[in-house]
């Protein structure tokens, strides 16, 4: 397994558990590696991953390292789904996990980073984890978002490389917070209308522009 990515997936474990984003041994991370995938294996501990830590997989099958997550083929059909995503993230933080165990809508006008990164969420509904069934919900949906609300269990977001889904991630996990902290001091968010996002996401040059017909 290449090392460089293995490091880059320990530091960006580290940066989950230090960010509140993960806990406890809920959740797994994966890279694109050549023809395959480098996945966190089942039951570690996201913020202390070690080069043992991980497993190679691809084609379906485990090839080298420790056991894999039970959800590695969650991770490998949305690689097979979307070529231009190179890092998958899995995990449970609080105020997310909120909103995909509720009826609740997350609003993705709020700033500019809720604009871009949370352009198109999907919500999956519940199959247990580690399960095809729950693996196959998450690929039928995987063109249609690059974040996903796991009802009753969590969320994934996946993008470029791991640096652009550490981002994600923790701007999804920061407007829910605000979000929910809005509803419960009965707070009014003044957000964008469509137009705005619209011209944003279009001419402002914040990111490229996503190609969702891919």
């Amino acid at each position: 397994m290449d090392n460089q990515l293995l490091n880059q997936l320990s530091l960006t474990g580290k940066f989950m558990m230090d960010k509140d984003l993960a806990w406890g041994t809920a959740g797994n991370i994966s890279v694109r590696s050549g023809d395959g995938y480098i996945i966190s294996a089942t039951g570690t501990y996201l913020g202390g991953l070690e080069v043992e830590d991980f497993s190679f997989c691809k084609d379906g099958e485990h090839v080298v390292g420790k056991k894999p997550s039970k959800e590695f083929l969650m991770h490998e059909w949305i690689y097979e789904e979307r070529p231009e995503i190179n890092a998958v993230l899995h995990a449970s933080p609080f105020y997310s996990t909120l909103i995909a165990n509720s009826d609740i809508e997350l609003p993705s006008n709020y700033f500019v980073e809720s604009m871009y990164y949370l352009e198109r969420i999907s919500r999956v509904p519940f199959y247990h984890p580690g399960s095809k069934e729950l693996a196959q919900a998450v690929k039928e949906r995987a063109r249609d978002a690059n974040v996903f609300l796991l009802e009753n269990h969590g969320i994934i977001v996946c993008d470029v490389n791991l640096k652009e889904a550490r981002t994600a991630l923790q701007t999804l996990e920061y407007t829910a917070r605000m979000h929910i902290t809005a509803l419960e001091k009965n707070i009014h968010i003044n957000s964008l209308n469509d137009e705005t996002v619209h011209d944003f996401l279009h001419h402002s040059g914040y990111k490229p522009l996503r190609d969702w017909n891919k």
